[in-house]
C-alpha cells in the first residue's frame, strides 16, 4: 500500500492544493486549514453554507500570506497577519481566538460572496483541542472539522462507484475530491480502513493514530470544480455505509510524530 496523493486546503471550505510531499505537524499537514471565513458573529462558513467556496483558489505565498483567485475578480493578496487583532471564532463546538486578516480581505470576500464575512488566520495552532473521547490531552487540530488529517482509500471509492454504476445513477463515477481528504492510499482492499480504527499507521517515517471513521455530510454532494450540488454520494452511502444514521467514508488520523511524507511512501498498519 502506498500514498497515491496528498492534499491541503489553505482556507477551510475552499479549493484544494495537490502536493508531491507535505510536512506533518502535530495539528495536521503544514498549511492545512489555517485560514477561515466567518460570519460577523464569528461562526465558521463552509461549503455546507456556500457551495461556491469550492471555486475560490488560495495559493500560499513565501511570506506566509495568500494570493486568492475567484470568479474573474482581481487577485487578492493577503499578507500573513500579526497575532494582534484577535476575535473569537467558532468551529462547531470549539471557540478560539484567531487573527483578522484585515479590512481589504473582508471587503474582497464579502463582495464575492454577497454577504458580510471576515477572513481570519490561526496564528497559534495549539489553541484548539480535539474531542477527548478520541484523543489525548495534548492533541490539537487546526480549523479542520474535527481531526488533523483525513485519509481516503482509492479502492473504497472504486467500490462506491461500482454501486453507483449498478444503480444506473448518472451522477457517477465520482472523484475522490468530493471527500476532501488529506491523504489517499492505493493498493489497499476496499474498506480496509474499517479494520485500521484503533491502530497506528506508519506513512513513511511518521506514525499516526487511526481514531474513527468519518461520517459524511452534504459537502460530498458538491462538485469541487464547479461548486454545483447533486444527490450523490449520500444516497448510495445511505444504502451501503449507514452506521447508526452516520454515512461513513474515510478515516480520521492524529499524528503521533512530525516529519515529511510524500506520494509513493508506503502505508503500513502497525500490529
Amino acid at each position: 500500500m502506498r500514498i497515491e496523493s496528498l492534499h491541503t486546503y489553505p482556507i477551510k471550505g475552499c479549493h484544494r492544493l495537490d502536493h508531491d510531499g507535505a510536512q506533518v505537524e502535530p495539528w495536521g499537514l503544514a498549511g492545512d486549514r489555517r485560514w477561515l471565513l466567518v460570519r460577523p458573529d464569528g461562526r465558521a462558513l463552509t461549503q455546507r453554507d456556500i457551495p461556491l467556496l469550492a471555486r475560490i483558489q488560495p495559493v500560499p505565498q513565501p511570506d506566509g500570506g495568500l494570493a486568492v483567485h475567484a470568479g474573474g475578480r482581481p487577485e487578492l493578496r493577503v499578507p500573513r497577519p500579526d497575532d494582534g487583532d484577535l476575535i473569537d471564532v467558532t468551529v462547531w463546538s470549539s471557540t478560539l481566538a484567531a487573527t483578522r486578516a484585515g479590512a481589504a480581505a473582508d471587503e474582497w470576500f464579502s463582495a464575492l460572496l454577497g454577504r458580510p464575512v471576515r477572513l481570519v488566520w490561526l496564528h497559534d495552532p495549539t489553541r484548539r483541542p480535539i474531542d477527548p473521547a478520541y484523543s489525548g490531552p495534548t492533541d490539537r487540530v487546526s480549523f479542520a472539522d474535527s481531526y488533523p488529517l483525513l485519509l481516503g482509500n482509492a479502492a473504497s471509492l472504486d467500490a462506491l462507484n461500482g454501486w453507483l454504476f449498478e444503480s444506473g445513477d448518472v451522477e457517477g463515477p465520482l472523484p475522490m475530491t468530493r471527500f476532501r481528504p488529506n491523504v489517499v492510499v492505493a493498493g489497499a482492499a476496499p474498506w480496509a480502513e474499517d479494520d485500521w480504527v484503533g491502530r497506528r499507521l506508519r506513512i513513511g517515517d511518521v506514525l499516526f493514530r487511526a481514531v474513527k471513521p468519518c461520517d459524511r455530510c452534504v459537502v460530498t454532494t458538491t462538485d469541487q470544480e464547479t461548486g454545483e450540488r447533486g444527490r450523490q454520494p449520500l444516497r448510495v452511502l445511505g444504502e451501503h455505509r449507514n452506521v447508526d444514521q452516520d454515512l461513513m467514508f474515510g478515516l480520521y488520523l492524529i499524528p503521533d510524530g512530525t516529519g515529511p511524507i510524500a506520494v509513493g511512501d508506503p502505508l503500513e498498519p502497525q500490529p
